[in-house]
């Protein structure tokens, strides 16, 4: 039995300040002057989250008569870099945008680097178990041309160079990530179980006792392994989260008329 003490610790405070303090202000309102108006919903003792969700507002689409506009054909593709982070930390209808970084010659017409284009998120959810990732759709709906904006219906074929299928950006799917990390717990449990062994088989009273680790290592390695897939599906997927100036491409799904 060990019985530890500490020496005692005298501690002596000069006040003085705090009595000056005291004559030249209130101290019941000095709070209010050192911090900041906090909104009126806020939590007392929670400072608000000031992360922005990236969204813009779209300009108004200008109507056109196909007649005398200008046709840009479908399958038409543009290089882009988007203008803000995309995430899937975004709502739901939020708008994006996007601008070209290269000129594009088609039918004579002159589609000239700086083009904006805008997409509204039309699906959108963050990781989920079962290894899910999160999933971003956008749908690429108007362009500003000239300093009009017109409606145009495309989609984003590649994110990052990387291939985008069916418009939709997905996060890493993570479910075989989670199986290998139990698996792997098992693993390191027998090698430790094993090291276990070896100390015991080293102690000549021990000796007799040295292949228990081994066979309890042996059990939980085979348990990790055989609920690994059941623990996978725990794991949840990746994030998408996108920086400012990534490049794109977008692809025309319908011919595109503009002024």
């Amino acid at each position: 039995m060990f019985i530890t003490t500490n020496p005692a610790v005298s501690l002596e405070f000069d006040t003085s300040v705090d009595e000056e303090i005291k004559k030249k202000y209130n101290s019941s309102k000095l709070e209010y002057d050192v911090l900041p108006n906090l909104p009126k919903t806020s939590t007392p003792g929670k400072v608000p989250s000031s992360t922005p969700v990236y969204t813009e507002v779209k300009p108004q689409i200008t109507v056109v008569d196909k007649k005398d506009a200008k046709q840009i054909p479908s399958g038409t593709k543009f290089q882009v870099k988007s203008n803000g982070t995309i995430s899937d930390q975004s709502k739901e209808g939020s708008t994006v945008s996007f601008t070209t970084i290269s000129p594009v010659f088609k039918n004579g017409i002159t589609i000239p680097a700086g083009t904006k284009f805008y997409a509204t998120i039309t699906d959108v959810h963050r990781p989920q178990t079962l290894g899910n990732g999160g999933l971003l759709v956008l749908r690429i709906n108007s362009m500003t041309y000239n300093g009009q904006t017109f409606g145009v219906n495309a989609k984003i074929t590649k994110a990052n160079s990387k291939k985008i299928f069916f418009n939709n950006i997905k996060g890493k799917h993570q479910y075989w990530k989670g199986v290998a990390k139990q698996i792997d717990k098992g693993e390191a449990f027998f090698v430790k179980s094993r090291r276990t062994a070896a100390k015991m088989a080293d102690n000549p009273i021990l000796i007799i006792l040295s292949p228990v680790p081994t066979l309890v290592g042996y059990v939980g390695y085979a348990g990790c392994t055989v609920l690994s897939p059941i623990t996978g599906l725990t794991n949840k997927g990746g994030n998408i989260s996108i920086p400012a100036g990534s490049s794109f491409e977008i692809k025309l799904l319908d011919s595109a008329y503009i002024y």
